[in-house]
């Protein structure tokens, strides 16, 4: 498949397509065949819900700790 080369600019927004293309290539062209199909294969972290994600957080910080450094005059 020819990949057609585009002059990017700040405004410039490729379709889906392209833009896949574009980026497979730039891995291929720097990674190599193997890195970029190790690359792509890389399982993805599951997302956790924000409210969920702020709990846990909430949960692992010493609060007198935090607002000693959050409001330390």
């Amino acid at each position: 498949m020819k990949i057609e080369r585009i002059k990017m600019t700040r405004s410039t927004f490729l379709d889906e397509e392209q833009l896949i293309a574009n980026a497979i290539e730039v891995l291929l062209d720097k990674l190599g065949p193997i890195e970029t199909s190790r690359f792509l294969s890389l399982p993805r972290k599951k997302r956790i819900e924000s409210v969920k994600r702020h709990q846990l957080w909430q949960g692992r910080i010493k609060k007198d700790e935090y607002f000693d450094k959050l409001f330390k005059e």
